[in-house]
């Protein structure tokens, strides 16, 4: 490419983006949340980690007149602000005021583990002398409004690039956020096929604080992203299970979602049905299957059988079926191909499907 090109390239996306800065202060960000002229989407109300004490120090910076980082939101239908990185910041304040986000909070905030001002330790914010109520209100922080006249691709680029807030988000949560700049039909398609009855029951044994950062709704997009995309499988697989998610919600892939429904709730169902929780769990050297679930089983078994489904379940070699893949699952073979690379991948479907196959071949 002529370096001319490139900087024109370069112009041209500039020009699709639309900002503007604001000075606001605290007390406006509250009084524009209360009237629903600020919002902060569900999914991210789910994200508000901080415990009480990094609240309080928030706050306790807020009376001592620290600095504070910028905000960024984006400009919405009628003149609606939607938080799109701070949300630990204003959650905190608007805690403070009496707002509960999380599930689990109190009505208020009371102040502990200030470490700099140790006095504020116990009080709300109608408990503080007005003087400093008032120093709170007035603080101000910088908005960045991403202008709703600018490309939605570009908005859904800039946010990907955020820091959202400094916490340890898991990727599930973060494409959660951010791929609805793009569209929301794939991730409640997601969200849906992750509440499947027979998918729950089978990944059962995943341990509750990983599914907490919706680790199941990972499973769900790897299943439908290996299943359709393998050829562009890449490990490690945070960028390639986004990519993929991407390219269904801005449909430069095609995606039947009434046909892929079906598979999935079809394989799940057989899996529930002839293995339950222990489908993807390893077993002992005494043969005791462990409480665990493993990857690499997920991959080879509900890949392959989804790739045979109708098949699978119109015949009548349930037996044999289930025999031959427990001999995979349980044999030397397999041990070869537990890696994340694309050939470890490959090779573990490759050898349940083909394992599978010679079954229903020989009916």
């Amino acid at each position: 490419m002529a370096i001319e090109n490139l900087i024109e390239n370069v112009d041209s996306q500039i020009i699709k983006i639309r900002t503007k800065s604001l000075d606001i202060s605290f007390n406006e960000l509250y009084d524009m949340y209360q009237n629903k002229e600020l919002t902060i989407s569900p999914d991210y109300q789910r994200l508000f980690r901080w415990e009480e004490e990094k609240q309080s120090r928030f706050v306790e910076s807020l009376i001592l007149e620290m600095p504070v980082p910028p905000i960024f939101v984006i400009e919405k239908d009628e003149g609606v602000y939607e938080l799109i990185d701070g949300l630990q910041r204003i959650s905190s304040y608007l805690h403070f005021r009496g707002e509960r986000l999380g599930e689990t909070e109190d009505d208020f905030l009371v102040l502990r583990g200030c470490d700099i001002v140790k006095d504020l330790d116990g009080l709300t914010f109608d408990g503080l002398p007005k003087a400093l109520q008032i120093k709170i209100k007035r603080s101000f922080v910088r908005m960045e409004v991403i202008k709703k006249e600018s490309e939605t691709s570009l908005k859904y680029h800039m946010f990907k690039r955020l820091n959202t807030g400094g916490e340890l988000l898991s990727a599930q949560e973060i494409r959660n956020c951010t791929i609805r700049l793009l569209g929301s039909r794939g991730l409640d398609f997601i969200e849906e096929c992750s509440k499947n009855a027979d998918f729950k029951s089978v990944i059962n044994r995943i341990p509750s604080e990983k599914r907490k950062t919706k680790y199941d709704q990972e499973l769900v997009l790897r299943f439908f992203a290996i299943k359709n995309d393998i050829e562009n499988y890449k490990y490690p697989v945070t960028e390639y299970l986004t990519q993929y998610l991407e390219k269904i919600t801005v449909k430069e892939n095609q995606f039947n979602y009434q046909i892929e429904k079906n598979i999935f709730d079809l394989t799940f169902k057989y899996i529930n049905e002839n293995w339950g929780e222990e489908a993807f769990s390893g077993k002992t050297a005494s043969g005791t299957i462990k409480n665990e679930f493993v990857l690499y089983y997920f991959d080879g078994i509900a890949i392959s059988l989804a790739s045979l489904i109708e098949q699978v379940i119109s015949s009548d070699c349930d037996k044999a079926i289930i025999d031959v893949i427990n001999q995979i699952k349980f044999g030397v073979e397999l041990q070869s191909y537990k890696t994340g690379s694309i050939n470890g991948v490959k090779a573990r479907i490759k050898l349940f499907t083909k394992g599978v196959c010679r079954i229903l071949d020989g009916r």
